[in-house]
């Protein structure tokens, strides 16, 4: 396959030649097929990147074509422009009682949403041009998604509008279009009180033109299903509705490596859908293991010319949930190992990036995490695109709010108008990716209590059922006793809950499907490389600096400790699994410090709001990462002025028993067991007093040999700077990005724990510096800015890459520290 590559006003106008049988790995809903055949394009897509023209205020005449948006800011899309700042009280104070808490009095609220200047009103403006041979085509106006109450203008004259932010949503502009110059204007709103997080703001997500013949297959007009799988061959049914049922449609599909398994060619319709069943020989079954992928071509003709093409990735793969057992991916008991994870990408807030959603997912993976929830909207196509390839099953989740709401301008006010539109969109837009194995239409909803609510959960879940009868539906569900007793959880397929593990066992009971999800568990609270003494478990634990301690003992008032769900996990088999609250930090709901300013950002993380790991992290991965050895000691060992005071160690392990030595000292042999919670699955020396030196774990496995070690360090002063990227190679394409960690070492290289230095970043060559975050939920910092302290001795640097190809350069300094450098490598494709 053959690319051209044609450059209009800076955008990316990508037609691909079909010149032989090869075929890419290409997603319908990110990357739509451009073909030419006997010299007929077919159908191509112009990626709306560059160029946008942006301003914050409502500017009344912007989606005039003659309005002059001369001075405006030009950006890139997608963008977010509140990212940038600054960090303000102000922005979303709120007097208000989290319900959702278990709160009944109001009180002042800071950084709820991230106290980032994400309301108002702003517009974007493009000017582009299609080619000449565009005329007469059909042009669809895809929008991926728009934070939010996009009102969208094409040419003078208003396209349409939508309402929810994290949907995706097309128009068909074909009667606006111009053969020259044309001009697009989006205005976007966001209200205060409109959302419990940071929601982001402005065009964050894709934006892109489909041009195609008249007679074409619809948008996201293909639906592929599995519904037959042996070991031998495997049925792949592919319903595909077009606009013109005088033709006929062949469909092939090709393995991983581009060669043709299976081919068919249709020419009967039903009404405007043309319904194939397609046999594949040997198939080679998706799951999060080897996540296999297959491609679909299909053709539409009209006369034997080749009117449209489209690829579709899927996977063949069977779910089950039954009762008493559980969950089962092509015929083997799963169990879900998942975290929930909110939209935003950290410093980069909610403009989505590839390279930043791989990185989440690669540490993911790492610790055997095996599923993904969108909590609690729609997850971004990009990715849904790297989960089926690189083996995450999904929960995709729709709503935070039905008709009843939690905040005052949220979902609430669309829900009769939108949300049935909203889920046929989700589902058409999403239903070929392998890895969504459940939707959920809603999380912790105020409906779950009366008569409407559980009719408003029967018609959403009919809606889901209508759309698509091969995944069950579920909802978040924290009002356990009422579900229980109006039927609510009852009619669900799935019935999920969140929190509540004293609950289960009577759930499981009351609810007649045999089973329980743990949509969303945990909600335990740290902050990484901070401890606090003494060491206890507590409830809403406030300490002075406004960090919880990272011996994850801390919890908050509806949630739990970790190891509750796991002795759930373990020995139930009639729960499915649980996606744990969150995967990382988030912008937004700073719990148990939302009163306390500047507190701006969650603490719930498995991972920092930087991606770096917490303790937690490998407490996690001593149970889920199966394959891979996991020996961690904490607290650090720097710890002056404690001498002699007790600072319990923990060791989070794969191996069942373990010797602590203090500078060569044993203070014992630890061995899992069924006490209490945490001794299932902690190694735990609570009596050990500090002194400087080494601390040193040796592991044993189950015939007491010694088979790991590790050791710990007191670290000197910070001397030295040192850099360490994820990747030192990265696509000359202006949007990938090098996420390198930054530490300081001292002279014997002993990295400082504690460290708080003050930095300095400078990025020459081929890219540009994009960001920094330490994971500090109390830091006023900006992103942006080329400057920041480390947080326990650690931040993370951004480097993104421009479109030219060679060679990147980041020096960071620091006062009084040697300065650390790296070369990074940019590649075009």
């Amino acid at each position: 396959m053959n690319h051209i590559f044609v450059n209009r006003n800076n955008q990316t106008f990508k037609i691909y030649s079909i010149m032989r049988h090869v075929v890419l790995n290409l997603i319908l809903l990110t990357l739509c097929f451009n073909s030419f055949e006997n010299n007929a394009q077919s159908r191509a897509v112009l990626s709306l990147e560059n160029n946008w023209k942006f301003q914050k205020g409502d500017h009344d005449d912007a989606f005039k074509i003659q309005f002059n948006d001369s001075k405006w800011e030009t950006v890139n899309v997608p963008h977010d422009w509140a990212i940038y700042g600054p960090f303000d009280k102000e922005i979303d104070k709120q007097n208000v009682a989290i319900i959702q808490n278990g709160e009944k009095v109001a009180t002042e609220k800071t950084g709820r949403t991230g106290a980032l200047p994400h309301i108002g009103t702003a517009w974007y403006r493009n000017t582009f041009t299609l080619p000449q041979y565009q005329k007469g085509k059909k042009v669809i106006l895809l929008f991926e998604g728009a934070m939010s109450e996009p009102q969208v203008y094409l040419n003078g004259k208003k396209v349409g509008e939508w309402a929810y932010g994290y949907s995706y949503f097309y128009f068909d502009v074909s009667e606006l279009i111009s053969e020259g110059e044309n001009t697009l204007a989006v205005k976007l709103t966001n209200r205060e009180f409109a959302s419990r997080w940071y929601p982001g703001a402005g065009l964050y997500r894709n934006v892109s033109l489909i041009v195609k013949n008249p007679e074409s297959i619809d948008q996201w007009g293909t639906f592929i299903t599995t519904p037959f799988i042996s070991d031998s061959v495997a049925k792949v049914n592919v319903k595909t509705k077009v606009s013109n049922t005088n033709g006929y449609l062949t469909t092939t599909i090709f393995d991983a490596d581009g060669k043709e398994v299976a081919s068919l060619k249709s020419t009967t319709t039903f009404g405007h859908e043309y319904d194939q069943n397609i046999k594949v020989e040997n198939p080679k079954l998706w799951n999060p293991e080897t996540p296999y992928l297959y491609t679909a071509v299909s053709k539409l003709y009209v006369n034997d010319e080749l009117k449209d093409e489209i690829s579709t990735r899927f996977g063949i793969r069977s779910i089950k949930y039954e009762a008493e057992k559980g969950f089962s991916l092509n015929g083997e008991i799963t169990k879900f190992k998942g975290v929930c994870l909110h939209h935003d990408l950290g410093p980069l807030g909610a403009a989505i990036n590839k390279a930043a959603l791989k990185r989440q997912l690669t540490i993911l993976k790492d610790m055997g995490c095996n599923a993904i929830r969108s909590s609690h909207n729609m997850p971004s196509l990009e990715q849904l695109e790297l989960c089926d390839e690189m083996g995450f099953l999904f929960l995709a989740e729709s709503f935070d709010e039905w008709k009843k709401p939690k905040v005052k301008n949220g979902y609430n006010r669309f829900f009769d108008d939108y949300a049935e539109k909203d889920i046929v969109n989700l589902v058409h837009a999403t239903r070929n990716h392998p890895c969504i194995v459940m939707w959920s239409s809603g999380n912790e909803v105020p409906d779950q209590w009366g008569e409407a609510g559980v009719k408003r959960a029967k018609w959403l879940q009919d809606i889901f059922h209508r759309e698509d009868p091969t995944r069950p539906v579920t909802v978040g569900m924290d009002q356990v006793k009422a579900v229980m007793e109006s039927g609510f959880g009852a009619l669900l397929d799935i019935p999920g809950l969140n929190y509540r593990v004293h609950l289960y066992e009577e759930a499981n009971n009351k609810f007649p499907q045999g089973f329980i999800l743990g949509s969303e568990t945990a909600s335990t609270v740290s902050s990484r490389g901070i401890y606090h003494f003494p060491v206890e478990k507590g409830s809403m634990v406030q300490h002075n600096d406004y960090q919880s301690s990272s011996y994850d003992l801390e919890y908050c008032s509806w949630s739990n400790l970790p190891e509750d769900d796991f002795i759930l996990q373990d020995d139930k088999p009639w729960v499915l699994g649980e996606f744990v609250w969150t995967g990382f930090d988030y912008l937004g709901e700073p719990t148990p410090y939302d009163e306390k300013w500047p507190s701006r950002s969650s603490y719930f993380g498995i991972s920092d709001l930087a991606g770096l790991p917490k303790d937690r992290f490998y407490l996690y991965r001593s149970r889920w990462n199966t394959e891979n050895e996991t020996l961690h000691i904490l607290p650090h060992w720097n710890w002056e002025g404690r001498e002699g005071e007790i600072t319990p160690v923990f060791v989070y392990t794969n191996y069942n028993s373990a010797e602590l030595f203090v500078n060569g000292k044993s203070m014992g042999i630890q061995k899992k067991h069924h006490a209490t919670p945490q001794n299932r699955y902690r190694l735990m020396w609570t009596d050990v007093k500090y002194e400087p030196g080494t601390v040193k774990v040796v592991a044993f496995d189950d015939d007491q040999n010694p088979v790991a070690e590790k050791s710990i360090k007191t670290a000197g002063k910070p001397y030295e700077i040192v850099l360490s990227p994820d990747r030192k190679t990265i696509t000359a394409d202006g949007k990938d990005i090098s996420f390198v960690e930054v530490s300081v070492v001292d002279k014997n290289g002993i990295p400082c724990p504690t460290a708080t230095n003050q930095l300095k970043f400078k990025v020459t060559g081929k890219g540009t510096y994009r960001a920094a975050c330490n994971g500090d939920a109390t830091s006023l910092e900006q992103f942006h800015l080329p400057t920041m302290k480390l947080f326990s001795g650690k931040l993370v640097v951004l480097v993104q890459a421009s479109k030219e190809s060679g060679v990147i350069n980041l020096a960071v300094s620091g006062k009084g520290l040697k300065t650390g450098k790296i070369t990074i490598q940019s590649t075009k494709k």
